[in-house]
């Protein structure tokens, strides 16, 4: 490939001019082998932040990106292959439900997964909770569990997408990780990378979402379908609610507990956090050609129970994490009920706020470099419309590794959780769906 040299193509998308599809290949493939020098890489990130990547020019760099490395090829599986993307919000543990309930129902789920940021949870940081689990398997482990088992969770690995690994720490020291077009290339290098049939994308809104406005988040969720399609991944997105805790645990050993319960005995589970893995589910199946599948009855049989234990098995882990979740999965030794000043009823959440919550326990990261407390968190956690008081029910259970950590968050989520006389008006949890 013959282009102009780099300066060039940054004064010009410097200055708002159109950069060639060869032209923006050549820069991804910089980016990810080094010919590209870190302050160049930072020139183009904020030149896109500027001026943006326009109709053409968006697929174009995504497909560049991805091709910046290895794309996994799923060829020889005769079902199709599927997968789901989220934005982040508090107390998301729906992949966790997710891949095995696709995988039970016919699809096979190559997941690539992230960690936490901020207030924001992360899938794998939940994963490595369970003893032995490899939550970055190579790319041959990854293919023999998901033909064997139908589904695997873990991480990006070194060869899939680098351009991908290498912009995003860039974009993060330059304070250009909320451009929409960096957003989606990133997003999307690596499940284009996957080699999948068909996304599912799940992009929240609210005071507890990467983007709390939702006329910005449905403006994301537009650009990831038009991107994905344009790529020639079939995508639908979803804008699903995230003004309140997901579910009813924020925190990773907790959460992975939740959603092995959730497997086990769904009649039992929280109904935002079903509805919310459902609708995903039923997405991600018509997109699949698997729509005469029923996604619930599956998860009633049990089925999708037994894939989640077959994975993790299959990564290092126990083999009978579903039968014993509480002999592998650490628990805090200071648990506290966390009880409202007076009766009322819980009228609101600040989910960002819990989410700090987490993060000061020990169940996130301030820095990459953070270790992660698997055990603390919070449990649960009063739902908007509960009603709560000194002697009810508590306005959530926090686990803390000691008891000054625990009064500190016990003070803050009092100031997290609003209680008042009246019951506000319910959300919907999938407020649309752009296809």
């Amino acid at each position: 490939m013959s282009v102009r040299p780099v300066k060039e193509l940054l004064r010009d998308k410097r200055d708002g001019k159109t950069l060639t599809a060869d032209e923006l290949e050549f820069i991804a493939n910089g980016i990810g082998d080094g010919t590209l020098s870190d302050a160049q890489c930072a020139a183009f990130a904020m030149a896109v932040f500027f001026r943006g990547l326009d109709a053409d020019e968006l697929p174009a760099f995504t497909l560049g990106m991805r091709d910046s490395g290895t794309v996994l090829d799923w060829s020889d599986i005769d079902k199709p292959v599927l997968d789901k993307h989220s934005t982040g919000g508090v107390g998301d543990k729906v992949s966790l439900i997710l891949a095995p309930l696709i995988a039970a129902c016919g699809g096979a789920t190559p997941m690539i997964s992230g960690r936490g940021l901020g207030h924001t949870g992360g899938t794998l940081d939940k994963l490595e909770t369970i003893p032995g689990y490899n939550a970055t398997p190579d790319g041959p482990t990854m293919a023999r569990v998901v033909r064997e088992v139908g589904c695997v969770i873990g991480g990006q690995t070194d060869d899939l997408a680098p351009a991908d690994r290498k912009l995003y720490g860039i974009r993060d020291a330059t304070g250009s990780v909320e451009a929409i077009p960096l957003i989606v290339s990133s997003i999307l290098s690596k499940k284009l990378a996957a080699g999948l049939g068909g996304l599912v994308m799940d992009v929240k809104h609210g005071n507890g979402a990467f983007m709390s406005d939702y006329n910005d988040a449905r403006d994301l969720a537009r650009a990831l379908v038009d991107v994905a399609v344009a790529a020639g991944l079939p995508t639908v997105a979803l804008l699903t609610d995230m003004n309140e805790v997901l579910g009813r645990t924020a925190g990773n050993a907790l959460e992975v507990r939740e959603s092995i319960a959730m497997l086990a005995d769904p009649a039992n589970a929280d109904p935002r956090l079903m509805e919310v893995t459902l609708a995903l589910t039923r997405a991600l199946l018509d997109l699949g050609g698997l729509s005469d599948a029923d996604p619930e009855a599956v998860l009633r049989s049990g089925a999708a129970a037994e894939r989640f234990g077959a994975m993790v098995h299959a990564l290092g882990g126990p083999s009978d994490i579903m039968d014993n979740p509480d002999a592998y999965l650490d628990v805090a030794p200071v648990i506290r009920e966390v009880h409202a000043q007076e009766e009322g009823i819980v009228t609101a959440h600040d989910t960002r706020a819990l989410g700090l919550v987490v993060m000061e326990l020990g169940g996130g990261r301030k820095v990459e470099s953070d270790t992660i407390d698997p055990a603390v968190g919070l449990a649960d956690v009063a739902s908007p419309g509960a009603a709560v008081g000194r002697g009810g029910k508590p306005l959530a259970v926090v686990h803390a590794r000691n008891e000054a950590a625990a009064q500190a968050a016990e003070d803050a989520v009092r100031k997290a959780i609003t209680v008042g006389e009246t019951a506000p008006e319910p959300r919907p949890v999938v407020a649309e769906v752009l296809r």
